[in-house]
């Protein structure tokens, strides 16, 4: 059987995830965490240069059927499966990740003002978990970076801008920096969430309680209604909270009348975890497979309560199709990858976005 005629037959598609299991990421891990994001973040630029070579993955990578189609907060997505924030942080690859099958890219935590984030080393591997846990603290090049580079941008696939406040920035004054990001990232974006649930910026978790959030939900809301074009707002919200917690989250969505609910970010917990020595790791959001569980319990619980009130986007810990389903199950109106993209590869999307087509599932 020639090259070719074995290509055509789709051996190679279901040799790639092998590939990358057993070549490709054995190579990255090699590196340290950040030291291979760059690299594959430089590698993807340089290649997609070529003429032709953009295409060339996508037609690997993307599923397109106009039954994966779904409309959310007003947002027309070509298919249900994204990247989570912190993956492209400063949206310097957007048209390359969008070769990779996603059907959104959320793009930050983006700050008004550029920020190195937390001392370095500050991004571990938990390979025996599935997990990371990391302590980035929103590094990044702030928005004037992030707007510029938008605006470059030449895939139309559907971009989230995550939003938050800088580190200096005292947390009564918080609102402020929200406002600026806002406004200043409003026109180059599909949809915002509102990220006050990052254990690795100081107290800005308290941001979560529902006096605080309720006055600085309301105030975007105010600001968004001031804009020709409005754009849906999400709040992304720790997967630590408790279930009197989450029916204040459902009470506050309601209230305000934003757009929906990002569930969730990383969790604080460590149990449960067979890596040894992670206590010298320090502190940091743990992500991945050890969060499985608790995002799809935290989904379950905000649909189920509030009798699929608001959308919402299911994250945290989907390293396998059944994993996405779910999620889907559970109330998920869209899903994203971050942790399970680093273990899988890219396939994974595809293998998603291939079983919702076979599946009772339906857009």
């Amino acid at each position: 059987m020639g090259i070719f005629e074995w290509v055509s037959r789709g051996k190679y598609l279901s040799l790639r995830p092998v590939m990358y299991k057993y070549l490709v990421k054995p190579i990255l891990f090699l590196f340290s965490p950040e030291t291979a994001h760059r690299l594959v973040f430089g590698i993807l630029k340089w290649v997609c240069l070529v003429p032709g070579v953009g295409a060339l993955i996508g037609s690997f990578y993307r599923v397109s059927d106009r039954r994966l189609e779904r409309t959310v907060f007003g947002v027309r997505f070509k298919n249900p499966v994204g990247l989570a924030a912190g993956f492209d942080k400063d949206a310097t690859n957007i048209d390359e990740m969008g070769c990779l099958g996603f059907g959104f890219i959320e793009v930050g935590t983006v700050t008004p003002v550029g920020q190195s984030g937390n001392a370095k080393p500050r991004l571990f591997r938990l390979p025996a978990d599935g997990a990371l846990i990391n302590r980035m603290g929103f590094n990044n090049e702030g928005c004037e970076a992030m707007i510029g580079r938008l605006r470059r941008r030449k895939s139309g696939i559907v971009v989230g801008g995550n939003i938050g406040k800088n580190k200096v920035t005292e947390i009564a004054n918080a609102i402020d920096d929200y406002e600026y990001c806002f406004n200043a990232l409003h026109d180059f974006v599909d949809y915002f969430v509102v990220n006050v649930s990052s254990p690795n910026t100081p107290n800005l978790r308290s941001l979560q309680e529902k006096e605080p959030l309720t006055k600085l939900l309301v105030h975007l809301k105010s600001l968004n209604g001031t804009k020709r074009v409005q754009k849906p707002i999400l709040l992304k919200i720790a997967p630590d909270l408790t279930n009197e917690q989450l029916d204040d989250i459902i009470d506050i969505v309601i209230s305000t009348k934003i757009d929906g609910v990002v569930a969730t970010n990383t969790t604080i917990s460590r149990d449960g975890l067979m890596t040894g020595g992670v206590e010298s790791f320090g502190a940091g959001g743990l992500s991945g497979k050890p969060l499985t569980k608790r995002s799809t319990e935290v989904i379950r619980y905000l649909s189920t309560k509030s009798k699929k009130a608001f959308p919402i986007i299911g994250v945290g810990g989907i390293h396998s199709v059944e994993d996405a389903m779910e999620k889907l199950e559970a109330g998920a109106d869209l899903i994203q990858l971050y942790t399970g993209f680093i273990y899988e590869g890219p396939g994974l999307v595809k293998r998603i976005n291939k079983k919702l087509l076979s599946s009772v599932i339906r857009p």
